[in-house]
C-alpha cells in the first residue's frame, strides 16, 4: 500500500541533530589537540543535543513530521540494543586508533605490516558474526551479547600487560582474536535485538536512528581514546622528565612548555630528528623517557574499551531479565542494510 503521509523535512529536527552530534565529537578532539575551547564545544554539543529532545518532543506533541519520534526509546529493547551498540561502536574505535599507533609507532611497522597484524582481529569478527548469525539456535541473543562482552573484555585486558613487553605483533594474536571472536558475536545479535520489537512501519525510522548513533559512538570512541592516548603521554613524559638526573633544568622547563602546546606521540626515529641538535646524553635521556613513556600511554588508552566493554556487560545482566524479542523479517532486512 503506498504510503499517503506528510513527506515534509523536519529541517529544524536536521540540523540541531548534526549541530549536537559533530560539536562533541569536536570538543573532544580539540582535547585531543590542545585547544582552548574545549569546554565551549562539549557545553554547545549538550546544549544543541538537549534542544534536539525537547524540539522532537514538541513536535510529536503537536502531531508534525519530526526528524525521528522519540517514543522509539520508550521500548525498553530498542533502548537496550541503542546502548549496547553505541558500547561496542565506542569499544571498536578505541581499538581502530590505539592498535594502529601501538603498531607503527612503538614496533616500528609499515602501513601493510599494521593491517597484516590486525588481521587476527578483523577474521575472527567476521567468521564468528557469520557463524553466530546462523547458527544462534535456541541461544538468548541478550545471553550471546553478554559472552561477546566478556570475550571483547578478556581479549583487551589480555593485551594491556602485554603492550611494553612485546617485541612483534605475534604477541597479540589471542587477545586480538578474543576481542574479534567478541565483537563477532555483538555484530551478529544488536542490531536484530534492537530492530526486532518495532513495528514494520517503523522499523526504517529505528534502524535509521541505531546507524546514527552506532556512528556517532564510533566517532566517539576514536576521538577519545586519541585524546587520552595523548594526555597520558604528555602527563607521563612531563612526569619522567622532572625526575630525570641527566636533564638540566632548563631542559626539563622546554619539554613541558612543547608538551602543553604539541603533545605528540612519536617514534624514536622521528624524535631523533626533532632532538638532533641537542647534546648527546640530552638525546639518550629523552629517547629513553619516550621508549619508557609510549607504551605505558597505550595501555591507558586501552583502558577506554576496557571499560567501555565493561559497562555493556553490565547492561546485558539487566537484558536478561527482559523476554526475548520477536524474530521479524522487517528487522533483519532493517539490519542488514
Amino acid at each position: 500500500m503506498p504510503y499517503t503521509g506528510d513527506r515534509s523535512v523536519d529541517v529544524v529536527g536536521s540540523i540541531l541533530s548534526v549541530l549536537g552530534m559533530s560539536l562533541l565529537v569536536l570538543g573532544v578532539l580539540a582535547w585531543q589537540e590542545g585547544g582552548e575551547s574545549v569546554a565551549a564545544l562539549l557545553l554547545a554539543g549538550t546544549l544543541f543535543s538537549v534542544a534536539l529532545v525537547r524540539w522532537l518532543v514538541r513536535r510529536r506533541r503537536e502531531g508534525k513530521p519530526a526528524l525521528f519520534d522519540p517514543e522509539l526509546f520508550s521500548e525498553p529493547l530498542f533502548k537496550f540494543g541503542i546502548s549496547q551498540s553505541v558500547c561496542q561502536q565506542v569499544a571498536l574505535g578505541g581499538l581502530l586508533i590505539a592498535l594502529p599507533m601501538y603498531l607503527q609507532i612503538d614496533l616500528g611497522y609499515n602501513a601493510l605490516q599494521a593491517g597484516l597484524s590486525l588481521a587476527p582481529l578483523s577474521l575472527t569478527m567476521f567468521f564468528i558474526a557469520l557463524l553466530a548469525g546462523r547458527r544462534a539456535g535456541k541461544q538468548r541473543p541478550s545471553a550471546l551479547i553478554r559472552a561477546g562482552f566478556v570475550l571483547l573484555a578478556a581479549g583487551v585486558l589480555l593485551m594491556v600487560p602485554i603492550v611494553p613487553r612485546a617485541d612483534t605483533s605475534l604477541y597479540l594474536a589471542i587477545p586480538l582474536m578474543l576481542c574479534g571472536a567478541g565483537l563477532g558475536l555483538l555484530v551478529s545479535q544488536i542490531n536484530n535485538y534492537t530492530l526486532a520489537p518495532i513495528s514494520d512501519e517503523r522499523v526504517g525510522e529505528a534502524a535509521g536512528v541505531n546507524s546514527a548513533v552506532s556512528s556517532f559512538g564510533l566517532s566517539v570512541g576514536l576521538a577519545f581514546t586519541g585524546a587520552i592516548l595523548l594526555a597520558a603521554m604528555s602527563i607521563l613524559f612531563s612526569a619522567k622528565s622532572d625526575a630525570s638526573t641527566v636533564l638540566a633544568a632548563a631542559e626539563k622547563a622546554r619539554v613541558a612548555e612543547v608538551l602543553e602546546h604539541d603533545a605528540q606521540v612519536m617514534s624514536d626515529a622521528q624524535l631523533q630528528e626533532q632532538i638532533a641538535t641537542q647534546p648527546r646524553a640530552t638525546q639518550d635521556e629523552i629517547l629513553r623517557i619516550n621508549e619508557q613513556a609510549r607504551p605505558q600511554a597505550l595501555q591507558v588508552a586501552l583502558l577506554v574499551p576496557l571499560l567501555v566493554s565493561l559497562l555493556g556487560l553490565g547492561l546485558s545482566f539487566r537484558m536478561m531479565r527482559l523476554p526475548d524479542p520477536a524474530p521479524s523479517k522487517a528487522a533483519e532486512v532493517a539490519a542488514l542494510g
